[in-house]
């Protein structure tokens, strides 16, 4: 027997295997109406029991528990889980600093991953490249859609000058449904991330913000005197004494990484910041399964 055919350049073989035995943890359970695999907050008609509580008239006898009738002589109803379909959001952040240092490369297989997972757990998948070109996917479900699902994230381009806080709340304006939202973006930005958040709270998603930055973006290796150019901007900064720079760069990136760790703790989502230069492997079976995003 030969090799099985690779399904997507994005992720192996292998790494398809090993998603088939996760699912999403999220906590929130926002989720729609339609039926899936997630537990919803309210009861409902699933296989699952959940409860018992008084018979009140008007209630479907079918679920009354006769035995417990026998014996005391008291109508109580059997509760059961009811199990609704998540909406699974995948944004991309396709702005010109993510074609750095293996960035998108990395964004993309993160996206994908995380998408098989909802796909192959019925829920359903939309994907978005935010900040650049790229376009939208839209929401699909079912293994049959994985093929759609790796065309368009393996066709996500780079090059756009869009900050992602504009870029989410973009997207926000043509979508629907409740959920999870997985952000993979550099959060390079001078913009309002808070207010994306917020918008994203409110919109009933679940906030998993994945941050990738460069070794270069991680350490800069500065000498000297030099210029610092905006690769969306355009915008130059003329830099000397690096020495005293470095210090405050550190400070400033590692405050902007706890704010947005704080930005997606405050409401109730979560956040992992992560090196391109890491393995996909490591990235997603090690420091996100290790996080919680994944079980």
């Amino acid at each position: 027997m030969g090799t099985p055919p690779q399904l997507t350049s994005l992720l192996s073989n292998r790494d398809l295997d090993r998603l088939g035995r996760l699912r999403l943890n999220a906590t929130r359970r926002f989720t729609n109406r339609a039926r899936g695999e997630h537990l919803a907050a309210k009861g409902g008609t699933s296989t699952e029991f959940c409860d018992f509580r008084d018979y009140s008239p008007g209630d479907d006898v079918r679920f009354v528990d006769w035995n417990i009738f026998a014996r005391i002589n008291r109508p109580y109803l059997k509760q059961f889980h009811m199990e609704e379909e998540m909406h699974v959001v995948l944004l991309v952040d396709a702005s010109t600093s993510m074609t750095f240092g293996g960035k998108l490369e990395l964004a993309r297989q993160l996206a994908a991953a995380l998408g098989v997972i909802g796909l192959r757990g019925s829920e359903k998948v939309s994907a978005y490249a935010i900040g650049g070109p790229g376009g939208v996917l839209r929401p699909c479900t079912g293994r049959a859609s994985l093929g759609k699902l790796f065309r368009f994230i393996e066709s996500i381009p780079g090059g756009g000058d869009q900050p992602v806080d504009l870029g989410i709340e973009a997207f926000l304006r043509q979508h629907r449904g409740r959920g999870v939202v997985a952000v993979v973006s550099d959060f390079l930005t001078g913009g309002d991330i808070k207010r994306a958040f917020s918008l994203l709270h409110n919109a009933g998603l679940e906030i998993f913000a994945l941050q990738l930055l460069s070794p270069a973006e991680i350490e800069p290796d500065v000498t000297g005197d030099f210029r610092l150019v905006d690769c969306e901007t355009d915008g130059t900064l003329d830099v000397s004494n690096a020495g005293d720079l470095l210090a405050l760069y550190h400070e400033y990136r590692n405050a902007h990484a706890a704010n947005l760790a704080a930005l997606c703790r405050q409401r109730s989502g979560r956040f992992v910041s992560a090196s391109s230069a890491e393995p996909f492997e490591r990235v997603f079976f090690e420091t996100l399964r290790r996080k919680g995003w994944v079980a």
